[in-house]
């Protein structure tokens, strides 16, 4: 009724390849972070500085802005309204400082004005958070029971298709947040003064290396997805 999965599936190549693409993106970004993190701003400002009259020129007086420990692990809360940024962004005067801390202060802005991808991703959370839960057992499932002949199994691993689905809808909706986030963030700094035009250089490969984290994630993701509904089409026909 079903089908057995056993070895490699021709769609593990992509897939291997992508992760290397994302192994050699989180290196990249630590990198490109740490190089720019010696670089000083002319402004002088520190990440919270600038962050803080980023939020204030937009008249977000009521979003907070905290440390948080950690590296590289600066977020906007939504939900308490408050920037978070990490230890080496909130105090320092560095390239990489004031492009991370303004970035963040993007997602806020996005929030403030209703930005639609935003909302999408906001209001997709909820089933997300379950589906991504879900989606491992349901597959694992579907491949157990599956090879045994079990209505079951190609049951479940349909369902495990349709969750995951959404789980990879929503890293989808992700980028052009972080995008126009970062987008945001670097005209803001040049208008606001924070850096001049030959300083955006620097901001920019910051950013970028940042964004190519998200790209490679969704990748993955998005050839894992396909490789499933391959897998379950093989056994439908061979049905």
């Amino acid at each position: 009724m079903f089908f057995g999965y056993g070895g490699l599936h021709w769609m593990d190549i992509p897939i291997l390849l992508a992760f290397g693409l994302s192994i050699w993106a989180q290196f990249r970004v630590s990198g490109t972070f740490n190089r720019w993190s010696e670089v000083p701003t002319s402004s002088g400002l520190t990440g919270y500085e600038a962050a803080r009259r980023m939020l204030d020129s937009h008249g977000l007086y009521d979003v907070k802005i905290e440390p948080v420990q950690g590296t590289l692990s600066d977020h906007y809360d939504p939900i308490h309204k408050v920037v978070r940024l990490s230890e080496p962004v909130y105090g320092s005067r560095s390239i990489s400082a004031i492009s991370v801390a303004c970035h963040e202060v993007g997602h806020a802005i996005q929030h403030s004005v209703s930005y639609p991808m935003l909302v999408l991703r906001h209001r997709m959370f909820p089933l997300v958070n379950f589906a991504s839960g879900v989606a491992p057992f349901l597959i694992l499932a579907g491949l157990i029971f599956g090879g045994l002949g079990s209505v079951f199994g190609s049951t479940a691993f349909m369902l495990g298709i349709i969750f995951f689905a959404a789980a990879v809808a929503f890293q989808v909706v992700t980028l052009p947040v972080e995008f126009d986030a970062s987008n945001r963030a670097r005209q803001l700094m040049i208008s606001e003064g924070f850096i001049t035009n030959s300083e955006e250089h620097g901001v920019a490969k910051v950013l970028n290396a940042a964004a190519l984290t998200y790209v490679a994630a969704t990748l993955i993701s998005v050839l894992q997805l396909l490789k499933f509904i391959m897998i379950f089409l093989s056994s439908q026909n061979r049905d």
